[in-house]
């Protein structure tokens, strides 16, 4: 018995070995600033569909000699991530283009590195969102809170055309008072929005939303309200832009609304509204009673 075991756990951790040796070379593949073009202009190639690239094109196009990137092709076909047809065009394998995919993963950690190593993912982050994080790449970062507040009032709340989705931990004031004139004035506005148990708002908000008619959006389901144990992760996102902010390390766990990733990119918006419907769709009846007022 104890033979077997010992056996089990030898062929486990060559396996292991065997598995890192194999990513372990993947990586250093990619810590080449040459082979890195290759694998962008071959991608690139692919997606735009109208430019292909043999030997001469590429070394023209890198502006290096014939030998330096034919070295280099070689390098990344006997690492299984480019091919060869039999006209000498070059592309990407299917590992290969996988493999571009998520390199945008570790750009976009290793561009916000001092913003990731004071704040984290979120504890209830479901594990394919992270796996999707690349999504976020392609984004601005705006800091200062008063910054981010305008950015939601002149950009998310008054240039959305069909809905506006929110999940904050609070409700500014600024925010009530933008939103509330919106959805009076653009009847096809759809406003669904997610707050936390214990969720701060000002005490000026029940007088506002009772005089702007509030109650009648929700019954003619113009307004939608749902609400969470609590909130880590915070989106607010319109039809074509969106916003995410991620929770402290330390601390409660909640999103710094100090500092806010932007994009009107299509795959950061997608990343956004997927979370969204995620929570929503997990989310518990709207309780007023369970919200504080500061």
């Amino acid at each position: 018995m104890y033979s077997n075991d010992t056996n089990l756990t030898k062929n486990s951790i060559r396996s292991l070995d065997s598995s890192i040796e194999s990513t372990q070379r993947i990586f250093f593949e990619l810590a080449s600033d040459q082979r890195l073009s290759i694998l962008f202009k071959l991608n690139r190639q692919q997606l735009e569909n109208d430019r292909v690239y043999n030997l001469s094109k590429l070394a023209k196009h890198l502006n290096v000699t014939i030998q330096e990137v034919h070295r280099n092709l070689n390098r990344l076909m006997d690492a299984g991530l480019i091919e060869k047809d039999s006209a000498g065009i070059f592309s990407l394998t299917t590992f290969g283009n996988t493999i571009i995919n998520q390199i945008a993963t570790f750009d976009f950690l290793s561009r916000n590195k001092e913003y990731f190593s004071t704040h984290t993912c979120g504890e209830e982050t479901p594990m394919k969102f992270i796996h999707r994080i690349g999504a976020l790449n392609n984004c601005e970062f705006v800091t200062g809170l008063v910054a981010v507040i305008e950015l939601w009032k002149q950009r998310i709340y008054r240039e959305s055309t069909q809905y506006i989705y929110g999940m904050l931990p609070q409700i500014p004031l600024d925010l009530i008072e933008t939103v509330i004139p919106k959805i009076k004035e653009d009847d096809g506005i759809k406003f669904n929005y997610i707050l936390p148990q214990k969720g701060m708002v000002p005490k000026k908000r029940a007088e506002l939303l009772k005089n702007a008619g509030f109650h009648e959006f929700i019954k003619k389901g113009i307004v939608e309200r749902r609400m969470v144990d609590r909130i880590q992760v915070a989106i607010l996102l319109n039809e074509k832009q969106a916003t995410v902010m991620f929770p402290t390390a330390k601390g409660l766990g909640e999103p710094d609304m100090n500092s806010v990733f932007y994009s009107e990119d299509a795959l950061f918006h997608e990343w956004c509204l997927d979370y969204f419907r995620y929570r929503w769709y997990n989310s518990k009846s709207f309780d007023e009673s369970k919200l504080v007022e500061v």
